[in-house]
């Protein structure tokens, strides 16, 4: 049963784009917490990547959903109760660039109006970054401790071709604009650093890693604290604006090793010192915001009828 203070309209929600280890992780965890589940995708690979599980499952319903393809959308929406929403890059531009901050805006606007169209929906999830809060000029001076207030400063970004900073940034900026012209319900989940088995290092958030760890902001999540946090926000009624997410900050010698040989485990381990070895640097970021909302989340429970 869900808390009391827990009532959306049904107990149907909506995850897009659920072909990404986020997506499909969330639709895993909804389906066993007793959630229907509409699973929106981009592409056909993707739909039969979920195929086993719709068999399995009757609650699940697959959609394929185009995030520029407005009915589309709507037609995933439908019925639905809730959104999680995060942005997959298309097949054919599978990397960040100039080029994507335009697609990755387009496509949270489109989203958004249709979530604004859905007389059903209660609330969305939206998936954003640390990175669209952490990179500004003044970060090394004025800011004490980054959290969920700062935003990336979007000049900085393009000047230093932090693209995915950039792209996050825009994206959530446009999306709470017209979440407040709108009247939609949403939260967003500044996430750090995805680590997962096909991490690599050509992920678009390690640039300007060094300068992330130097500056004591280098943050990154697992998969099913990351999975509990979208859950934990959208059930809880109390929830609102952003919360940065993370449970593990890079500040140690030892961490930026194994992080490194995790991204380039080909490549051999860099000389240490003992200076560097016992060194930590000051952690400048905080989820404090988010630790309190998640006191006494439990991720196994069924919450639904």
């Amino acid at each position: 049963m869900a808390p009391a203070s827990f009532n959306p309209i049904s107990n149907t929600v909506c995850v897009m784009d659920a072909s990404g280890n986020l997506g499909l992780s969330l639709v895993q965890r909804l389906l066993q917490r007793g959630y229907m589940v509409h699973a929106a995708v981009q592409n056909h690979n993707c739909e039969l990547q979920l195929n086993g599980l719709s068999c399995e499952n009757k609650k699940l319903k697959i959609f394929e959903a185009d995030p520029f393809d407005y009915k589309s959308i709507i037609a995933a929406l439908r019925s639905c109760s809730g959104l999680f929403y995060t942005f997959e890059p298309p097949e054919d531009q599978p990397t960040y660039d100039e080029s994507m901050t335009e697609v990755e805006v387009r496509a949270a606007h489109n989203v958004l109006e249709a979530c604004a169209q859905t007389e059903t929906i209660d609330k969305v999830v939206f998936t954003s970054s640390a990175t669209a809060v952490i990179w500004r000029e003044d970060r090394k001076s004025e800011i004490a401790d980054f959290d969920e207030r700062h935003w990336s400063d979007i000049n900085f970004c393009r000047k230093f071709k932090l693209w995915h900073a950039l792209s996050k940034t825009l994206a959530e900026k446009t999306t709470w604009a017209l979440a407040m012209d709108r009247g939609v319900n949403m939260v967003s989940v500044n996430a750090g650093l995805l680590v997962s088995p096909d991490l690599s290092i050509k992920n678009p958030y390690l640039t300007g890693a060094a300068e992330l760890y130097e500056d004591g902001v280098f943050v990154t999540v697992d998969l099913n604290f990351l999975v509990d946090a979208h859950i934990c926000i959208y059930e809880d009624v109390s929830s609102y604006g952003r919360y940065l997410c993370f449970n593990h900050v890079v500040n140690r010698h030892d961490d930026a090793i194994e992080l490194a040989s995790m991204l380039t485990p080909a490549a051999p381990p860099p000389p240490q010192s003992f200076d560097q070895d016992v060194k930590i640097i000051q952690q400048r970021i905080s989820n404090k915001k988010l630790n309190e909302l998640m006191v006494g989340f439990e991720s196994g429970s069924q919450l639904v009828d």
